[in-house]
Protein backbone atom coordinates (compact mmCIF):
# COMPACT_ATOMS: atom_id res chain seq x y z
CA UNK A 1 0.00 0.00 0.00
CA UNK A 2 1.44 3.49 -0.89
CA UNK A 3 0.66 6.35 1.09
CA UNK A 4 -1.91 8.36 -1.72
CA UNK A 5 -3.80 5.17 -2.22
CA UNK A 6 -7.35 6.05 -3.34
CA UNK A 7 -6.93 9.46 -3.25
CA UNK A 8 -8.38 10.72 -6.53
CA UNK A 9 -6.51 13.54 -8.33
CA UNK A 10 -8.13 15.17 -11.73
CA UNK A 11 -5.43 16.89 -13.65
CA UNK A 12 -5.83 19.69 -15.80
CA UNK A 13 -1.98 20.39 -15.73
CA UNK A 14 0.13 20.42 -19.37
CA UNK A 15 3.65 21.22 -20.00
CA UNK A 16 6.03 20.99 -17.05
CA UNK A 17 4.81 22.75 -13.48
CA UNK A 18 1.88 21.23 -13.10
CA UNK A 19 2.21 18.04 -14.74
CA UNK A 20 5.38 17.70 -12.34
CA UNK A 21 3.35 18.24 -8.84
CA UNK A 22 0.48 15.37 -9.98
CA UNK A 23 4.09 13.00 -11.19
CA UNK A 24 4.67 13.58 -7.64
CA UNK A 25 0.91 12.74 -6.37
CA UNK A 26 0.90 9.78 -8.66
CA UNK A 27 4.26 8.37 -7.84
CA UNK A 28 3.40 8.31 -4.12
CA UNK A 29 -0.10 6.11 -5.61
CA UNK A 30 -2.79 8.87 -6.31
CA UNK A 31 -4.84 7.97 -9.59
CA UNK A 32 -4.19 10.89 -11.37
CA UNK A 33 -6.63 11.20 -14.37
CA UNK A 34 -5.29 13.09 -17.14
CA UNK A 35 -7.85 15.44 -19.49
CA UNK A 36 -6.26 16.19 -22.46
CA UNK A 37 -7.65 18.43 -25.65
CA UNK A 38 -8.50 15.89 -27.98
CA UNK A 39 -6.25 15.25 -31.15
CA UNK A 40 -3.32 17.24 -29.73
CA UNK A 41 -3.33 16.78 -25.75
CA UNK A 42 -0.44 18.12 -23.49
CA UNK A 43 1.39 20.47 -25.30
CA UNK A 44 4.54 18.79 -24.58
CA UNK A 45 3.52 16.07 -26.55
CA UNK A 46 4.97 17.77 -29.24
CA UNK A 47 8.41 18.04 -27.55
CA UNK A 48 11.59 15.84 -29.74
CA UNK A 49 12.77 13.47 -29.96
CA UNK A 50 10.22 10.93 -30.79
CA UNK A 51 9.88 6.98 -30.76
CA UNK A 52 7.29 5.64 -32.67
CA UNK A 53 5.91 8.91 -33.01
CA UNK A 54 5.50 9.69 -28.96
CA UNK A 55 7.53 12.28 -27.50
CA UNK A 56 10.11 10.91 -25.16
CA UNK A 57 10.24 13.66 -22.93
CA UNK A 58 6.82 13.91 -22.69
CA UNK A 59 6.25 10.47 -21.24
CA UNK A 60 9.11 11.51 -18.46
CA UNK A 61 6.29 13.60 -16.02
CA UNK A 62 3.59 11.96 -17.09
CA UNK A 63 4.13 8.18 -16.05
CA UNK A 64 1.44 7.12 -13.39
CA UNK A 65 -1.59 8.62 -14.83
CA UNK A 66 -4.64 7.88 -16.92
CA UNK A 67 -5.35 10.20 -20.07
CA UNK A 68 -9.35 11.26 -20.84
CA UNK A 69 -9.33 13.31 -23.96
CA UNK A 70 -11.76 15.47 -23.89
CA UNK A 71 -13.12 18.50 -25.83
CA UNK A 72 -12.93 21.13 -22.65
CA UNK A 73 -14.75 23.87 -25.25
CA UNK A 74 -17.65 22.17 -25.82
CA UNK A 75 -20.64 21.97 -23.10
CA UNK A 76 -20.87 18.24 -23.05
CA UNK A 77 -17.51 18.20 -22.35
CA UNK A 78 -17.41 21.06 -19.60
CA UNK A 79 -20.45 19.03 -17.90
CA UNK A 80 -18.48 15.95 -17.84
CA UNK A 81 -15.15 17.40 -16.47
CA UNK A 82 -17.65 19.09 -13.84
CA UNK A 83 -18.72 15.36 -12.77
CA UNK A 84 -15.23 14.09 -12.92
CA UNK A 85 -14.16 16.94 -10.11
CA UNK A 86 -16.83 16.19 -8.01
CA UNK A 87 -15.54 12.75 -7.55
CA UNK A 88 -12.08 14.11 -6.76
CA UNK A 89 -10.42 14.52 -4.07
CA UNK A 90 -7.49 16.78 -5.62
CA UNK A 91 -7.86 19.12 -8.56
CA UNK A 92 -4.70 20.70 -10.25
CA UNK A 93 -4.63 23.05 -12.96
CA UNK A 94 -1.98 25.24 -14.25
CA UNK A 95 -3.89 27.41 -17.08
CA UNK A 96 -3.97 31.18 -16.88
CA UNK A 97 -5.69 32.90 -14.21
CA UNK A 98 -9.86 33.14 -15.53
CA UNK A 99 -9.58 30.36 -17.95
CA UNK A 100 -10.73 27.64 -15.53
CA UNK A 101 -14.11 30.14 -14.83
CA UNK A 102 -14.58 30.63 -18.29
CA UNK A 103 -14.62 26.80 -18.62
CA UNK A 104 -16.90 26.49 -15.44
CA UNK A 105 -14.47 24.49 -13.85
CA UNK A 106 -12.98 27.02 -11.31
CA UNK A 107 -12.72 26.64 -7.78
CA UNK A 108 -15.73 28.44 -6.65
CA UNK A 109 -17.82 26.15 -8.95
CA UNK A 110 -16.35 23.33 -8.22
CA UNK A 111 -16.33 23.69 -4.26
CA UNK A 112 -20.16 23.91 -5.14
CA UNK A 113 -20.58 20.15 -5.76
CA UNK A 114 -17.65 19.12 -3.96
CA UNK A 115 -16.89 21.02 -0.56
CA UNK A 116 -13.61 19.11 0.21
CA UNK A 117 -11.96 19.24 -2.51
CA UNK A 118 -8.22 20.62 -2.48
CA UNK A 119 -7.58 22.35 -5.43
CA UNK A 120 -4.77 23.94 -6.55
CA UNK A 121 -3.55 26.47 -9.42
CA UNK A 122 -0.23 27.14 -10.68
CA UNK A 123 0.66 30.71 -12.69
CA UNK A 124 3.01 32.54 -13.74
CA UNK A 125 2.53 34.91 -11.37
CA UNK A 126 -0.31 34.18 -8.95
CA UNK A 127 -4.13 34.44 -8.72
CA UNK A 128 -3.39 37.94 -7.55
CA UNK A 129 -1.33 41.31 -8.26
CA UNK A 130 -0.92 43.68 -11.22
CA UNK A 131 1.21 41.15 -13.30
CA UNK A 132 -1.56 38.61 -12.26
CA UNK A 133 -3.41 38.48 -15.11
CA UNK A 134 0.22 37.91 -17.75
CA UNK A 135 0.96 34.64 -18.92
CA UNK A 136 4.64 32.99 -18.09
CA UNK A 137 7.20 30.32 -18.61
CA UNK A 138 10.00 29.22 -16.71
CA UNK A 139 12.41 31.52 -18.63
CA UNK A 140 9.97 34.60 -17.83
CA UNK A 141 9.88 33.96 -14.25
CA UNK A 142 13.63 32.87 -13.82
CA UNK A 143 14.24 36.30 -15.46
CA UNK A 144 11.66 38.15 -12.91
CA UNK A 145 12.99 36.45 -10.24
CA UNK A 146 16.55 37.53 -10.64
CA UNK A 147 17.97 33.91 -11.75
CA UNK A 148 19.61 35.51 -15.11
CA UNK A 149 21.20 38.12 -13.80
CA UNK A 150 22.63 35.77 -10.73
CA UNK A 151 23.18 32.64 -13.38
CA UNK A 152 26.60 32.08 -15.37
CA UNK A 153 30.31 33.39 -15.74
CA UNK A 154 31.32 36.72 -14.24
CA UNK A 155 30.22 39.97 -16.96
CA UNK A 156 28.45 37.30 -18.99
CA UNK A 157 25.19 37.39 -20.35
CA UNK A 158 22.30 36.75 -18.74
CA UNK A 159 21.74 32.98 -18.30
CA UNK A 160 19.60 30.54 -17.31
CA UNK A 161 19.33 27.36 -14.99
CA UNK A 162 20.27 24.50 -16.81
CA UNK A 163 17.03 22.80 -16.46
CA UNK A 164 13.68 24.56 -15.85
CA UNK A 165 13.63 25.62 -12.34
CA UNK A 166 11.06 27.86 -11.57
CA UNK A 167 8.43 24.92 -13.35
CA UNK A 168 10.07 22.05 -11.52
CA UNK A 169 9.93 24.10 -8.11
CA UNK A 170 6.53 25.11 -8.60
CA UNK A 171 5.22 22.03 -9.16
CA UNK A 172 7.24 20.97 -6.01
CA UNK A 173 5.56 23.64 -3.40
CA UNK A 174 2.34 22.66 -5.08
CA UNK A 175 2.50 18.93 -4.44
CA UNK A 176 3.77 19.82 -1.35
CA UNK A 177 0.78 22.60 -0.04
CA UNK A 178 -1.53 19.57 -1.72
CA UNK A 179 -0.42 17.13 0.60
CA UNK A 180 -0.64 19.64 3.62
CA UNK A 181 -3.98 20.76 2.72
CA UNK A 182 -5.42 16.89 2.37
CA UNK A 183 -3.80 16.22 5.82
CA UNK A 184 -5.58 18.68 7.65
CA UNK A 185 -8.70 17.58 5.85
CA UNK A 186 -8.10 14.30 7.00
CA UNK A 187 -7.95 15.66 10.68
CA UNK A 188 -11.33 17.10 10.00
CA UNK A 189 -10.84 20.43 7.97
CA UNK A 190 -12.49 21.38 5.37
CA UNK A 191 -11.11 21.44 1.62
CA UNK A 192 -9.03 24.52 0.14
CA UNK A 193 -7.72 26.28 -2.47
CA UNK A 194 -4.13 26.22 -3.10
CA UNK A 195 -2.23 29.76 -5.09
CA UNK A 196 1.10 28.69 -6.05
CA UNK A 197 3.27 31.13 -8.72
CA UNK A 198 6.47 30.24 -10.81
CA UNK A 199 7.84 33.43 -9.20
CA UNK A 200 6.91 33.10 -6.45
CA UNK A 201 8.52 29.79 -6.37
CA UNK A 202 11.49 30.73 -7.74
CA UNK A 203 12.30 33.49 -5.47
CA UNK A 204 11.57 31.08 -2.65
CA UNK A 205 14.71 29.56 -3.34
CA UNK A 206 17.20 32.82 -3.21
CA UNK A 207 17.44 32.46 0.72
CA UNK A 208 21.48 33.18 1.10
CA UNK A 209 20.85 36.11 -1.76
CA UNK A 210 17.92 37.50 0.33
CA UNK A 211 19.79 37.40 3.61
CA UNK A 212 22.93 39.23 1.90
CA UNK A 213 20.45 41.79 0.17
CA UNK A 214 18.21 42.65 3.07
CA UNK A 215 21.21 42.54 5.67
CA UNK A 216 24.19 44.08 3.53
CA UNK A 217 22.29 45.79 0.35
CA UNK A 218 25.11 43.17 -1.56
CA UNK A 219 23.06 42.79 -4.81
CA UNK A 220 23.48 39.05 -5.96
CA UNK A 221 25.80 38.52 -9.53
CA UNK A 222 26.66 35.82 -11.68
CA UNK A 223 29.62 34.34 -10.18
CA UNK A 224 29.87 30.67 -11.95
CA UNK A 225 30.42 27.99 -10.16
CA UNK A 226 31.60 30.23 -6.85
CA UNK A 227 29.78 30.36 -3.48
CA UNK A 228 28.75 33.54 -2.42
CA UNK A 229 29.56 33.31 1.23
CA UNK A 230 32.10 30.89 1.20
CA UNK A 231 35.60 29.60 -0.25
CA UNK A 232 37.53 27.69 -1.52
CA UNK A 233 33.85 26.20 -2.88
CA UNK A 234 33.65 26.28 -6.65
CA UNK A 235 35.12 24.03 -9.82
CA UNK A 236 38.46 24.65 -10.56
CA UNK A 237 40.08 23.58 -13.63
CA UNK A 238 42.30 20.19 -14.00
CA UNK A 239 45.11 18.95 -16.13
CA UNK A 240 41.87 17.22 -17.97
CA UNK A 241 38.55 19.01 -16.68
CA UNK A 242 37.33 20.17 -12.95
CA UNK A 243 37.32 19.61 -9.57
CA UNK A 244 34.61 21.15 -7.30
CA UNK A 245 36.13 21.61 -3.89
CA UNK A 246 33.88 22.05 -0.65
CA UNK A 247 36.23 23.30 2.38
CA UNK A 248 34.40 26.64 3.06
CA UNK A 249 35.41 26.28 7.04
CA UNK A 250 38.26 26.33 8.44
CA UNK A 251 38.47 22.76 9.53
CA UNK A 252 38.00 22.00 6.11
CA UNK A 253 40.52 24.17 4.57
CA UNK A 254 43.37 22.93 6.77
CA UNK A 255 42.36 19.63 5.62
CA UNK A 256 42.73 20.95 1.69
CA UNK A 257 46.19 22.95 2.64
CA UNK A 258 47.54 20.01 4.33
CA UNK A 259 46.37 16.46 3.31
CA UNK A 260 45.42 17.07 0.25
CA UNK A 261 47.60 19.98 -1.80
CA UNK A 262 50.49 19.97 0.57
CA UNK A 263 50.38 23.43 0.61
CA UNK A 264 50.71 24.44 4.59
CA UNK A 265 52.19 27.81 3.63
CA UNK A 266 48.52 28.81 2.41
CA UNK A 267 47.53 28.83 5.85
CA UNK A 268 50.21 31.52 6.77
CA UNK A 269 48.57 33.85 4.07
CA UNK A 270 46.85 36.38 5.84
CA UNK A 271 43.73 36.86 3.10
CA UNK A 272 43.34 33.52 3.79
CA UNK A 273 43.45 33.67 7.31
CA UNK A 274 39.63 33.20 8.38
CA UNK A 275 36.49 32.17 6.20
CA UNK A 276 35.46 34.99 5.39
CA UNK A 277 38.89 37.02 4.29
CA UNK A 278 39.00 33.97 1.85
CA UNK A 279 35.26 34.80 0.58
CA UNK A 280 36.71 37.96 0.14
CA UNK A 281 39.61 36.81 -2.20
CA UNK A 282 38.04 34.28 -3.56
CA UNK A 283 39.22 34.72 -7.36
CA UNK A 284 42.74 35.06 -6.40
CA UNK A 285 42.91 32.07 -4.40
CA UNK A 286 41.15 30.19 -7.06
CA UNK A 287 43.71 31.56 -9.36
CA UNK A 288 46.64 30.33 -6.61
CA UNK A 289 44.70 27.12 -6.25
CA UNK A 290 43.73 26.26 -10.17
CA UNK A 291 48.07 26.44 -10.63
CA UNK A 292 48.52 23.50 -8.27
CA UNK A 293 45.19 21.81 -9.71
CA UNK A 294 45.92 21.83 -13.05
CA UNK A 295 49.23 19.52 -12.29
CA UNK A 296 47.21 16.53 -12.12
CA UNK A 297 44.01 15.02 -13.62
CA UNK A 298 40.57 15.21 -11.39
CA UNK A 299 40.19 11.79 -10.63
CA UNK A 300 43.60 12.12 -8.98
CA UNK A 301 42.54 14.88 -7.01
CA UNK A 302 38.82 13.54 -6.08
CA UNK A 303 40.68 10.18 -4.96
CA UNK A 304 42.53 12.69 -2.70
CA UNK A 305 39.73 14.82 -1.67
CA UNK A 306 38.25 11.78 -0.61
CA UNK A 307 40.94 10.10 1.77
CA UNK A 308 41.35 13.91 3.42
CA UNK A 309 37.18 13.79 3.68
CA UNK A 310 37.37 16.78 2.24
CA UNK A 311 33.84 17.32 0.23
CA UNK A 312 34.57 17.41 -3.79
CA UNK A 313 33.75 15.81 -6.68
CA UNK A 314 34.22 15.18 -10.74
CA UNK A 315 32.11 17.90 -12.98
CA UNK A 316 30.29 15.79 -15.45
CA UNK A 317 28.52 16.02 -18.49
CA UNK A 318 24.55 14.82 -18.08
CA UNK A 319 25.18 11.44 -19.62
CA UNK A 320 28.46 10.58 -17.53
CA UNK A 321 26.31 11.32 -14.26
CA UNK A 322 23.60 9.03 -15.38
CA UNK A 323 25.94 6.29 -15.73
CA UNK A 324 27.31 6.51 -12.10
CA UNK A 325 27.85 3.82 -9.93
CA UNK A 326 26.14 5.76 -7.34
CA UNK A 327 23.23 6.59 -9.65
CA UNK A 328 22.42 2.80 -10.48
CA UNK A 329 22.68 1.92 -6.87
CA UNK A 330 20.39 4.30 -6.20
CA UNK A 331 18.07 3.12 -8.86
CA UNK A 332 17.50 6.53 -9.93
CA UNK A 333 17.77 5.82 -13.85
CA UNK A 334 15.06 2.75 -14.15
CA UNK A 335 13.70 1.19 -17.29
CA UNK A 336 9.43 0.25 -17.70
CA UNK A 337 7.65 -0.65 -20.86
CA UNK A 338 5.78 1.55 -23.04
CA UNK A 339 2.85 0.30 -25.46
CA UNK A 340 4.41 2.77 -28.36
CA UNK A 341 7.92 3.76 -27.11
CA UNK A 342 8.77 0.14 -25.19
CA UNK A 343 11.03 -0.27 -23.24
CA UNK A 344 12.60 3.35 -22.27
CA UNK A 345 14.70 4.59 -19.31
CA UNK A 346 13.12 7.01 -16.80
CA UNK A 347 13.92 8.24 -13.70
CA UNK A 348 13.54 6.89 -10.43
CA UNK A 349 12.85 8.28 -6.99
CA UNK A 350 14.52 10.35 -4.87
CA UNK A 351 12.94 9.61 -1.96
CA UNK A 352 13.73 6.70 -0.50
CA UNK A 353 10.51 5.75 2.29
CA UNK A 354 11.47 2.47 3.77
CA UNK A 355 7.37 1.35 4.78
CA UNK A 356 5.47 2.74 1.84
CA UNK A 357 8.23 3.40 -0.86
CA UNK A 358 7.12 5.50 -4.33
CA UNK A 359 6.19 3.27 -7.26
CA UNK A 360 6.23 3.79 -11.45
CA UNK A 361 2.94 1.57 -11.65
CA UNK A 362 2.67 2.17 -15.14
CA UNK A 363 4.40 4.65 -18.38
CA UNK A 364 2.99 8.08 -19.58
CA UNK A 365 -0.15 7.18 -21.44
CA UNK A 366 -1.02 7.50 -24.75
CA UNK A 367 -3.40 10.75 -25.50
CA UNK A 368 -6.95 9.53 -24.38
CA UNK A 369 -5.91 5.76 -23.91
CA UNK A 370 -8.26 5.51 -20.95
CA UNK A 371 -10.93 7.63 -21.64
CA UNK A 372 -13.79 5.22 -21.59
CA UNK A 373 -12.61 3.64 -18.52
CA UNK A 374 -12.22 6.66 -16.56
CA UNK A 375 -16.14 7.80 -18.00
CA UNK A 376 -17.23 4.68 -16.99
CA UNK A 377 -16.30 4.33 -13.34
CA UNK A 378 -17.30 8.19 -13.43
CA UNK A 379 -21.10 6.86 -13.91
CA UNK A 380 -21.56 7.50 -17.89
CA UNK A 381 -23.27 4.46 -19.85
CA UNK A 382 -21.56 2.71 -22.83
CA UNK A 383 -24.28 4.52 -25.34
CA UNK A 384 -23.84 8.18 -24.13
CA UNK A 385 -19.25 7.54 -24.83
CA UNK A 386 -20.03 6.06 -27.77
CA UNK A 387 -21.90 9.14 -28.86
CA UNK A 388 -19.05 11.22 -27.62
CA UNK A 389 -16.60 9.91 -29.59
CA UNK A 390 -18.39 10.17 -32.38
CA UNK A 391 -19.09 13.82 -32.34
CA UNK A 392 -15.63 14.59 -31.15
CA UNK A 393 -16.26 15.33 -27.59
CA UNK A 394 -14.00 12.35 -26.05
CA UNK A 395 -11.28 10.12 -28.16
CA UNK A 396 -10.24 6.68 -27.19
CA UNK A 397 -6.30 5.77 -28.26
CA UNK A 398 -6.53 3.41 -30.81
CA UNK A 399 -5.11 0.13 -29.72
CA UNK A 400 -1.04 -0.13 -30.81
CA UNK A 401 0.14 -2.12 -32.58
CA UNK A 402 0.95 -5.87 -30.63
CA UNK A 403 -0.70 -5.01 -27.54
CA UNK A 404 -3.92 -6.27 -25.76
CA UNK A 405 -7.03 -4.27 -23.93
CA UNK A 406 -5.31 -5.38 -20.53
CA UNK A 407 -2.23 -3.57 -21.55
CA UNK A 408 -3.49 -0.05 -22.01
CA UNK A 409 -5.95 -0.06 -19.66
CA UNK A 410 -9.45 -0.09 -22.23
Amino acid sequence: MQPLDGVRVVDFTRFLSGPYCTMILGDYGADVVKIERTGHGDDSRDIAPFVNGESYPSAMPNRNKRSLALDLKSEAGQRVALELTAQADVVVENFRPGVMHRLGLDYDTVRGRNPDVVYASITGFGQTGPESHRPGFDIIAQGMAGFLRMTGAPGGEPAKFGVAVTDLVAGMTAANAVLAAYIRRLRGGAGQYIDVALVDAGMALTVWEAGAWFGGGREPVAEGSRHRHRAPYQAYRTSDGYVTIGAGNDRLWARLCHEVLHRPDLMDRPEYGSSRSRAEHADQLAGELEEILRGQPTASWVKALDTAGVPGGPVLTYSQALEQPQVEAREMVVEIDHPTIGRMHVLGMPAKLSETPATIRQPAPLLGQHSQEILREGGFDHIQIQEWIEQGIVAQAPLPTGTTDEQVGR
